[in-house]
């Protein structure tokens, strides 16, 4: 309704000015030059007029010459017979009838246009919000779901069953709130959603929209602070008093961090603006006054920077974490964005979703965007496997660099680098299988070994090294073939050097230090990770860490250097096939080291622990070995003959 009162006064302001141009040219000011009344009859008596214009008491004269003049005639009964008798052309028009309408509108309208002009500035200026009044900022900005469009339900998301459970009762709560209340119990008042960037929280958010059936309001987080002290606390107040008119419904906050920050962190104490928001959040959430049927949905994915107060039983009574999705999730993702575009029968999403180990939703909907635009630019009528694949090695990796011009000393090493990664996975227990090898430049890598890692809750010991091993293989391949080394091993030392920190000082796996965590975890994330980190040992303990890090990294070095000199054939043909295919998929390389050595069997056995090991109490902790390390985006210009191995870091 807004919009039309704009566009109906915008269309009044165009007419009233046409009508106005037009009375102003469709006046026919014959006359010129205003004379008096007795020079008009002399001219008559010398001859000199033409013709005569008789309009009421004005006279419009044109005289011998064509010159036109203006007089204002006394009432003469006389003056026609003068006038006929000097032989003057006499013509009459009606007197005009003035409007005082649009004398008021023609007098008036120089400055209604001035004050609409003003009026459209001063909007604008507010933002426009609330219908541009002087006080309109003070106004929720939350945007009420509509049925209509595109309808998001359940249906639409995949990957995140519990998440989807949890929410379900929730719209089940609105829809018959009786049947929970009916035992003592009392509807939750806030549901907050917690998860990697990319794994579904709005989209989760938009489905409970679609399938509550009430009024859905969302906002943004950022939308609550804006110049002026005190607007925050005011939208909150009118958000929550819109929610009350229109309960059963949802209020939707993404991204809540921005105003739900834990408070008496910043430097403008409890004055700070976005204090004053997340007060009066808290209040509204659980204050005196009474929201039922209000249910306020959010989304963070930095939940640790949260207020405690905001997250207390009363204001959010459950906290609903959206997880990377696993092979299976992968695999349903995967099969609902495939629903939009045509698929070849060789199309196979559990392998997809295999070779897609830490791959959120937001990733696996690119991935296969990606694939429907490689597949459109090859003019394929549907999408295959190739496409896929490729699209997952431009996902990884970026474009191929197919005008890159590699000396032959240069790819020859990369060849034997990525040879050494493979081979050290595939000869040790407990590392990942290898999906493929390739030497073909990607992005900044010269070359890369992918993995497909078993979906797993936490990492042994055991399995750890081995990794370490692994991460070190293609080094000492260069070491022992070329008897000299290269910058493309950085990003290999980087993550090795990060995982064996991690091993020493968080999961206590040093035999020497004891299972003790030397990294307390206690960051202070207000004034920044590295000068708040608190040391609680000594320098002496902190030399026995050092060294015991390098101890972890020098064994796994020379465990990685035991292995391939044993198997110093296989690497010399699995380098020279790589130099002739470039690509060498998983299956080739398990052929080629069962050809030479015939009681090969895949490291694909699985680790047994022993009851005495089995204690799986601090999953949070050990779960950590699943976090991705930095895949070298910030490599020196000489890491270019090294790739990250995606498969075994995720």
């Amino acid at each position: 309704m807004n919009q039309f009162y704009k566009n109906l006064s915008l269309w009044l302001v165009i007419v009233l000015m046409m009508v106005m141009l037009y009375n102003i040219f469709n006046q026919q000011h014959v006359a010129e030059t205003a004379i008096g009344y007795s020079e008009f009859l002399a001219m008559v008596e010398n001859d000199r007029v033409q013709s005569v214009v008789i309009q009421g008491q004005d006279l419009y004269v044109t005289d011998n010459n064509g010159s036109r003049f203006s007089t204002f005639a006394p009432r003469d009964g006389e003056l026609i017979k003068i006038l006929r008798s000097s032989g003057v052309a006499i013509k009459a028009k009606p007197p005009a009838e003035s409007s005082w309408f649009m004398s008021i509108i023609i007098s008036w309208l120089p400055m209604i246009v001035l004050i609409g002009v003003w009026v459209f500035f001063m909007r604008q200026m507010q933002g426009g919000g609330g219908g541009g009044k002087a006080m309109s900022f003070g106004k929720s900005r939350a945007r009420l779901i509509s049925d209509k469009g595109d309808k998001v339900t359940f249906d639409n998301v995949a990957g995140i069953d519990e998440a989807k459970e949890e929410l379900s009762e929730v719209v089940d709560f609105l829809k018959d709130p009786s049947k929970y209340t009916r035992l003592g119990g009392r509807i939750p008042k806030g549901v907050l959603l917690v998860g990697a960037p990319g794994t579904g929280k709005t989209l989760l958010s938009r489905a409970v929209a679609g399938e509550a059936g009430v009024p859905f309001y969302t906002i943004s987080g950022s939308d609550f602070v804006e110049m002026f002290v005190g607007v925050g606390a005011s939208r909150v107040r009118d958000l929550f008093a819109q929610g009350k008119k229109n309960a059963p419904c949802i209020i939707f906050i993404d991204e809540i961090d921005a105003v739900g920050r834990q408070r008496g962190a910043g430097m403008g104490g409890g004055h700070d603006e976005r204090e004053q928001t997340l007060n009066q959040l808290l209040v509204e959430m659980d204050g005196f006054e009474s929201n039922e049927g209000v249910i306020l949905m959010a989304a963070t994915n930095r939940a640790d920077v949260l207020d405690p107060a905001l997250l207390r039983p009363g204001r959010f009574d459950r906290q609903v974490y959206v997880d990377l999705p696993d092979i299976k999730g992968r695999e349903g993702i995967l099969k609902v964005h495939m629903k939009k575009t045509p698929l070849s029968e060789d199309i196979d999403a559990l392998i997809l979703a295999k070779g897609t180990p830490g791959f959120s939703g937001a990733d696996l909907e690119n991935l296969v965007n990606e694939a429907a635009l490689l597949a459109a630019k090859r003019d394929h009528e549907k999408l295959d496997m190739t496409d896929f694949e490729d699209a997952k090695d431009k996902v990884y990796m970026g474009l191929e660099r197919k005008s890159k011009v590699l000396r032959e000393d240069e790819k020859k090493t990369t060849a034997y680098h990525e040879a050494g990664h493979a081979l050290v996975a595939r000869l040790l227990p407990g590392t990942d299988a290898v999906n493929k090898v390739t030497i073909i430049p990607r992005g900044r890598a010269a070359g890369v070994t992918w993995f497909l890692p078993e979906e797993r809750d936490f990492k042994y010991k055991d399995q750890l090294q081995s990794e370490l091993a692994v991460a070190f293989g293609g080094r000492v391949a260069e070491e022992i073939i070329f008897d000299r080394i290269s910058t493309g091993a950085s990003n290999d030392i980087k993550q090795a050097t990060a995982l064996a920190n991690k091993m020493v000082r968080t999961w206590g796996m040093s035999d020497d230090l004891g299972p003790l965590a030397y990294d307390q975890g206690d960051e202070q994330i207000f004034i920044g990770r590295e000068m708040g980190q608190a040391r609680e040992y000594s320098e002496d303990t902190a030399r026995k860490i050092d060294a015991e890090v390098s101890a972890v990294i020098n064994r796994n070095y020379d465990k990685a250097k035991e292995v391939l000199l044993e198997n110093i054939e296989i690497l010399h043909s699995l380098a020279d096939l790589l130099l002739e295919k470039e690509t060498v998929m998983g299956e080739e390389l398990d052929d080629l080291i069962r050809s030479m050595k015939p009681d090969f069997k895949p490291s694909t056995e699985k680790f047994t622990p022993s009851k005495e090991t089995e204690d799986t109490t601090d999953t949070d902790t050990e779960a950590e070995a699943e976090e991705p390390t930095d895949n070298g985006s910030d490599q020196d210009p000489g890491d270019e003959d090294e790739a990250p191995e995606k498969g075994e870091d995720k």
